[in-house]
């Protein structure tokens, strides 16, 4: 791993763990398959999204896609998953110019949050 990947990726662990959390109201478990598009691979996208999702004890795993795009499954309670979401719409550092997001059925299996390479 090169010095600035080391650096990048140590600022992105910083930051998202210096994000302040709402106070979140108790909602349904969800799935959703989130697919973001825009400047979203070599700054820190899914690593942010990662620290993020598994700060709020969410599962599932986040990818980066050939064509340039990350492609994630959350599973938690909606309100969660929604402010993981927002968060990462808002990320300054990236450009994300589309999200899709669809729902899927729940994994009832105990899983991890994992990053895929």
């Amino acid at each position: 791993m090169n010095a600035f990947k080391r650096l990048r990726d140590a600022y992105v662990i910083w930051h998202a763990n210096s994000i302040r959390f709402p106070e979140f109201d108790s909602s349904i478990i969800v799935r959703k398959k989130v697919t973001f598009s825009g400047r979203v691979q070599k700054v820190g996208f899914r690593l942010e999204l990662f620290t993020i999702a598994q700060r709020l004890k969410l599962t599932g795993w986040v990818k980066n896609l050939e064509d340039g795009s990350v492609e994630a499954e959350l599973q938690g309670e909606e309100s969660k998953v929604n402010f993981v979401l927002k968060s990462m719409k808002s990320l300054k550092r990236a450009s994300v110019k589309k999200c899709y997001v669809i729902n899927i059925p729940i994994r009832n299996n105990r899983e991890d949050l994992t990053i895929v390479k």
